[in-house]
């Protein structure tokens, strides 16, 4: 079955930078769409960021476009979330996903997740 395991979470001061990772295994990662999803307690998990198969293709919310950049390497099956002058506010838990296209209604599959905590 799918797997899709995320790492590089942690605790950040304002400002600063984190890159996660998410490993896949279980499907043919470079015929799938790959996205990052965020949960803040008490608040609804949101799209962050998606890219498309060959990685041509890229979407980010308003909310992180200039900050963040996701990126993904089809020889690894993995994909990577850079993210750059957090904020108090992107502290979530990040989740990775899986689909056949980007919207978010698209992704199917989905990772454990990664903390990741921004002071200020």
């Amino acid at each position: 079955q799918v797997q899709l395991v995320e790492s590089g979470g942690g605790l950040v001061q304002a400002g600063g930078s984190l890159r996660l990772s998410c490993a896949a295994s279980g499907l043919a990662f470079s015929s799938y769409c790959m996205g990052w999803f965020r949960q803040a307690p008490g608040k609804e998990r949101e799209f962050v960021t998606a890219i498309t198969q060959r990685g041509r293709g890229t979407y980010y919310a308003d909310s992180v476009k200039g900050r963040f950049t996701i990126s993904r390497d089809n020889a690894k099956n993995t994909v990577y979330l850079q993210m750059n002058s957090l904020k108090p506010e992107d502290t979530a838990v990040y989740y990775c996903a899986s689909g056949l296209g980007v919207g978010a209604s698209d992704f199917s599959s989905w990772g454990q997740g990664t903390q990741v905590t921004v002071s200020s």
